[in-house]
């Protein structure tokens, strides 16, 4: 199909202990192989997450462009804004406003910094700007959304919010005004989070799956334990339509599986790249071995970089 020239499917992040021996073969876990170098065998995008928790040192941000560039011509990465911009820093103990975020000179100027060293290579998809569902519409946060927007306006910027208190025109309009994506998210529906939406506001669509681990989601200690869950292929099919509908009005679409635990989020990845795509995709072979249902919509890579259908 047309359209799906223009979807690039990935994960958020790559750098998780679980997915050794699951999705990374030994090359990779003894690190002769970079993670970034592997996957972009396999997609045309990766969500850089580890920018959300420290800012991306541009040698890194260098390396990682070099690598994938050498084994996919068409990868691109986004990166998610560190969470001094969009999260309280005692988030865990008190809600997220523009009167609790608390950025300083210096998160710029690193941010920048790293976001740059992507950019300069031309690997920068999207700027992903993420705030927690505390962080709710009102004319407080709406005045710094339009702060932090501008802060930020030489990049392609996609905005997640998951209070339903969002989702209405004004929003929209908003985002359209500045030319920013609005992020479509999936995730558990708890209280006034926001549902699933197709929305469209600037060149650049953008779908984040967070998976719909309801039981784990707000109780779990362990914060990986929320994004345990496997999407059904019933499930993909719905958001496959959205996708396609959000490719015919962007540019550029990303969509990216956050469900990392055990590997979920490169076998929904798939599954997706398949239904968009209407033929066999590559896989891992270490990971078509752990989830055999991929192996009908799949041809596999061995360590050599062989490719063969499983039997």
């Amino acid at each position: 199909m047309q359209q799906a020239s223009r979807i690039r499917v990935g994960t958020a992040g790559w750098s998780y202990k679980d997915w050794d021996g699951i999705l990374y073969p030994p090359e990779v876990t003894r690190k002769k192989t970079h993670p970034v170098e592997y996957l972009a065998r396999f997609f045309d995008v990766i969500e850089i997450n580890t920018s959300f928790y420290g800012h991306i040192r541009p040698e890194l941000g260098r390396l990682w462009s070099r690598k994938a560039k050498a084994v996919n011509p068409n990868f691109v990465f986004t990166a998610k804004l560190h969470r001094s911009f969009t999260h309280s820093p005692l988030a865990v103990m008190e809600p997220t406003s523009a009167a609790s975020i608390r950025p300083n000179e210096q998160d710029e100027r690193q941010a920048r910094e790293g976001l740059e060293s992507l950019a300069a290579e031309g690997m920068l998809g999207a700027l992903l700007i993420q705030f927690p569902i505390s962080f709710k519409n009102t004319s407080l946060n709406r005045e710094y959304l339009e702060q932090l927007l501008r802060q930020f306006i030489e990049y392609p910027r996609v905005v997640e919010v998951r209070h339903e208190s969002w989702n209405q025109p004004e929003t929209l309009a908003q985002f359209l005004r500045h030319n920013v994506g609005f992020c479509n998210i999936d995730q558990p529906l708890i209280g006034r989070s926001l549902a699933p939406t197709e929305y469209v506001t600037s060149s650049v669509g953008y779908v984040r799956l967070h998976g719909r681990n309801y039981e784990q989601w707000f109780e779990s200690d362990n914060r990986d334990d929320r994004y345990n869950y496997l999407y059904k292929p019933a499930e993909l099919e719905k958001w496959k339509e959205k996708i396609e509908i959000i490719a015919q009005k962007a540019q550029s679409t990303f969509v990216i599986a956050n469900n990392h635990y055990n590997a979920k989020a490169p076998v929904n990845a798939l599954e997706l790249r398949h239904m968009l795509e209407g033929r066999k995709v590559r896989a891992p072979e270490t990971l078509v071995r752990h989830y055999p249902e991929l192996k009908p919509i799949s041809e596999t890579e061995d360590a050599t970089g062989n490719y063969s259908l499983l039997a």
